[in-house]
């Protein structure tokens, strides 16, 4: 197989020099060695890859089926051996994002793709879960990463948390919903005689009762944060949503932000991530998720 391979650089160095004394030069061989290569392989094989009886050696067909393939062979081997230098260096084989339903998911596109730039020998996984959820998934060991977490870290050792900051959130109803027009604050006795939209949390332990909602009340449940504004915005029932997925449509009138009663405005986000699996994947979108300008504009800073 190393002949072979040899004689595949010695092909594609050819082809593009243009002359064996050319590729000789670039690979820092001599123009006989690289002649000698190529018919030894054409003789161990019993195949023709140059046409030699002209001014200048051509490709046969056999020649440049092997160029051409060639190529494709030696641009996997290349990638292989890279991504064996970065795995011995302590990058991960793959790496498991968690994502919060209420983190705008579309800020970490550009660190997908500048991740990818330079650092494709981890491949990524992404999954989706909601408040107690979130967690569950990294001490689970479902998740290595968690980002956007509502709810407080849990108190195991083996884990690490970054406080990204706080989520402003606002209690919203459709215009012609009943509460729209009533008094405020709104009083959760009031809120109560309405049907509530909550988005159900993924957590298969402990799930959390939906942010700030009284426990006896009429609620459709639905499973992201999307759904639930798309419900409110129908009148079909009311609750909170996170205030930059909800800005847009109160400025257009579709949803109308009342105060209510006790109302705490803002919820603490976190990052979390498994200590003991942490390798440099981890320790970089850790780093470019905290550093992040687009990201630090969704939360507010947490007073101390």
């Amino acid at each position: 197989m190393k002949p072979l391979l040899d004689v595949l650089v010695i092909l594609d160095a050819l082809d593009k020099e243009g002359s064996f004394a050319a590729a000789a030069a670039k690979l820092f061989k001599t123009p006989s060695a690289l002649s000698y290569s190529v018919q030894k392989l054409e003789s161990d094989l019993n195949i023709q890859i140059l046409d030699r009886s002209g001014h200048r050696a051509r490709f046969t067909r056999t020649g440049q089926f092997l160029l051409e393939r060639g190529r494709e062979i030696l641009h996997s081997v290349r990638e292989l051996e890279q991504q064996a230098i970065k795995l011995q260096q302590g990058w991960e084989r793959e790496l498991t994002i968690g994502v919060d339903n209420a983190f705008p998911f579309s800020l970490l596109t550009p660190l997908i793709e500048a991740f990818y730039e330079s650092y494709s020998v981890t491949r990524l996984k992404f999954i989706n879960d909601v408040l107690g959820g979130s967690w569950e998934a990294l001490t689970e060991g479902r998740a290595d990463i968690t980002v956007g977490a509502m709810s407080e870290p849990p108190s195991l050792s083996g884990y690490g948390f970054k406080l990204l900051g706080s989520l402003d959130i606002v209690f919203v109803v459709a215009p012609h919903h009943p509460l729209a027009k009533a008094e405020e604050p709104l009083t959760r006795r009031l809120i109560q005689r309405s049907r509530a939209v909550v988005v159900g949390d993924t957590s298969r332990i402990e799930p959390a009762r939906a942010m700030h909602l009284p426990e006896a009340q009429e609620a459709i449940t639905v499973f992201d944060f999307k759904t639930k504004l798309e419900l409110q915005i129908s009148g079909l029932g009311c609750g909170y949503i996170p205030r930059y997925m909800a800005q847009r449509y109160i400025d257009s009138g579709a949803l109308v932000k009342k105060q209510v009663a006790g109302q705490k405005p803002c919820v603490p986000v976190w990052l979390g991530w498994n200590e003991q699996t942490a390798g440099l994947a981890s320790e970089w979108w850790r780093e470019k998720i905290v550093a992040d300008p687009h990201i630090a504009q969704v939360y507010k800073p947490v007073e101390k």
